[in-house]
């Protein structure tokens, strides 16, 4: 097996990814239990509540402002 060294590896893969397919926020409908996860926090009672608040006022955007 040979070895590519980086510059050959970028010439070879010198192709963009579309922004469309970077991002990972979910298309459908966020849950509280999501919310809290993508915040990197751990599911409880409080943090659930925090999550359903920030979804009623900032709905969807609220994941996408923690997801790419």
């Amino acid at each position: 097996m040979s070895a590519s060294t980086p510059e050959e590896s970028r010439a070879s893969d010198d192709v963009r990814t579309p922004d469309a397919l970077l991002h990972s926020a979910p298309a459908g409908n966020v849950s509280p239990e999501d919310l809290v996860m993508a915040a990197g926090r751990d599911v409880t009672p409080r943090t659930l509540d925090w999550a359903r608040r920030k979804l009623e006022s900032e709905g969807q955007a609220a994941i996408e402002k923690l997801l790419p």
